[in-house]
């Protein structure tokens, strides 16, 4: 099949990390050129938004980085890594439910401040660390800014367990509101699942299984099936902007153009006839490229 270029969401498989599922579509897609955005734990599952060829650079040019994330908390349970898949370090019995959960959930909307888990990608002095924690040691942390836009209660699957929906902004670490919502309630807690459902403007209704990803791109209808979206996607919020072709070859070239008739701000440009050239913004009447992600013939 020809490699594609565009971002194709995938809905991750529990027990995989972010970076098995590259290395699992490199060979299937046939380039090694693939990113990611929004590193998920090997037992969550869900919108995992993988970037492929000219794509990847847009991978940190996103303007929406918002999750939205359904998580199961189990409660009487703490363990060294957050969630039901590490070692307990402590259990107690469970004297609150649903009626006291409710009540609790309200505080921790809004924008405050979260220290990222041990056992988490952040780098501290250049080292993930994730791999501090798996030696034993503990690395100061500094706490982050994040906020929770909205905490929904969505039911209990099995005694002592309760699902919430969780919408929040980039940086947020599920497990650590878990626990704080364990420590609100007097008790520890734990995640036993979480799934992405939302991953800035990507959906879990846009995502397909691994599976599903794999035999359509040995049958080679991953070429036409539109699963493969294009790279202006993760841009929609602009606006779009046409130029004529003496602009996009000044474009192209990186030369600003003056006395240009458009709003200060940025843009997706596009040619006349309606290919994606990149991101432009305009200021003072100036229109410059800021990054091109199309081929210059």
């Amino acid at each position: 099949m020809q490699t594609p270029n565009g971002i194709l969401p995938v809905d991750k498989p529990a027990g995989w990390t972010s970076f098995d599922v590259l290395a699992k579509l490199r060979g299937a897609l046939g380039t090694r050129k693939l990113g990611h955005s929004g590193t998920l734990d090997p037992m969550a599952t869900g919108v995992l938004a993988v970037f492929i060829g000219k794509a990847t650079s847009a991978a940190d040019r996103q303007l929406d980085h918002d999750k939205t994330y359904e998580a199961t908390l189990r409660l009487g349970l703490r363990t060294d890594t957050g969630d039901v898949t590490g070692t307990v370090l402590e259990t107690a019995p469970v004297t609150v439910g649903e009626a006291e959960l409710r009540a609790v959930l309200p505080q921790f909307t809004g924008a405050q401040m979260q220290l990222p888990p041990m056992y988490s990608a952040v780098k501290i002095n250049g080292q993930p660390l994730y791999k501090a924690a798996r030696k034993g040691q503990t690395v100061e942390r500094t706490p982050r800014p994040i906020t929770v836009y909205d905490i929904e209660y969505l039911g209990s699957p099995a005694p002592d367990e309760y699902t919430i929906r969780v919408a929040c902004s980039k940086g947020t670490y599920i497990r650590v509101l878990a626990e704080d919502i364990g420590t609100a309630l007097g008790v520890p807690a734990t995640l036993a699942a979480l799934r992405r459902t939302r991953a800035g403007v990507f959906s879990i209704e846009q995502c397909h299984t691994l599976p599903e990803i794999l035999a359509a791109a040995e049958s080679g209808e991953l070429e036409q099936n539109g699963w493969v979206l294009p790279v202006e996607t993760v841009f929609a919020p602009l606006p779009a902007l046409t130029v004529n072709d003496g602009v996009k070859a000044h474009l192209f070239n990186g030369c600003p153009t003056s006395h240009y008739a458009a709003a200060d701000g940025r843009y997706r440009a596009y040619d006349e006839a309606g290919l994606f050239l990149g991101l432009a913004a305009v200021q003072g009447g100036v229109l410059r490229v800021e990054k091109l992600f199309c081929e210059r013939n």
